[in-house]
């Protein structure tokens, strides 16, 4: 059952990358201006954004493919900063296809539990698939919110990129400690996510505490320092800092400063 569990959440991701990949060309195709600034990178330009997007897709394409036992140098990835010229929409979206079809087919052919290298708490094509998907519906954010669209991201998929920071933070704090990082421990202090618009089967509330020795979390429902309330999505992209605390219907109660300190500090590393 774990097995057939495992593969059906794989799949899951290989198609929501299949989407957000459709998404993302359709702004292309669709006269999106690819000089404009990204409001919520501002150091990148859209273009800048979907090459990045695409280059992350085929490098996670090679070291699935070749098992890589070790971190597989972006330099050695074909085609990894996108096609010249650049401001070619035409070439930009065959590239972006192609970034695509190549990743999710060799996630597809590896499944899930094919070893391979990765940075984090697995070794596994398991592990890429996830990171894609959220990575892209992440990025997939920030490429609507540049061409003033709304961003839809199902309810599953939005709770699942929540827990996947939480654990990304939770493993950064125990594995690469460092100055800033460290100033988030502290005795007595919590912070609350809850999402007011989803179904109770999502089950879209999270607890985090700030502890002396390590970041913890749960999913739950329970009294906290301050608490961040409001759709699911928004909730998503405020706690990604792609949306501020005061935009649409995001409530913030109690401690604010501690929850803007966490949005400061808390890193990949």
């Amino acid at each position: 059952m774990r097995t057939q569990e495992s593969r059906a959440r794989h799949e899951r991701y290989c198609a929501e990358i299949e989407s957000q990949v459709r998404k993302l060309r359709d702004l292309v195709t669709s006269g999106a201006d690819l000089s404009a600034t990204v409001p919520t990178c501002p150091d990148w330009s859209l273009e800048q954004l979907l090459r990045h997007t695409g280059g992350a897709l085929r490098w996670v394409e090679l070291n699935v493919r070749t098992r890589a036992k070790e971190e597989v140098p972006e330099a050695d990835v074909p085609l990894y900063e996108g096609p010249e010229p650049q401001g070619d929409p035409a070439a930009l979206d065959a590239w972006l296809a192609e970034c695509g079809e190549m990743a999710v087919t060799t996630l597809r052919e590896a499944g899930p539990e094919a070893p391979v290298w990765s940075w984090g708490w697995e070794h596994s094509a398991g592990f890429w698939a996830r990171r894609m998907a959220l990575e892209l519906v992440v990025h997939g954010a920030d490429a609507a919110l540049t061409v003033g669209r709304a961003v839809e991201v199902a309810p599953e998929i939005a709770a699942d990129a929540i827990d996947e920071w939480l654990q990304i933070v939770e493993f950064v704090q125990r594995t690469i400690p460092h100055d800033e990082a460290a100033e988030l421990r502290g005795p007595g202090r919590s912070i609350h996510l809850h999402a007011t618009d989803t179904a109770a089967e999502v089950d879209a509330e999270w607890v985090v505490e700030l502890t002396e020795d390590v970041v913890r979390w749960r999913r739950g429902h329970e009294k906290a320092t301050v608490a961040l309330r409001g759709p699911l999505t928004d909730v998503l992209l405020a706690f990604y800092r792609r949306l501020p605390l005061d935009s649409g219907e995001l409530e913030v109660l109690g401690d604010r400063e501690l929850l803007e300190f966490w949005l400061k500090r808390a890193t990949f590393g």
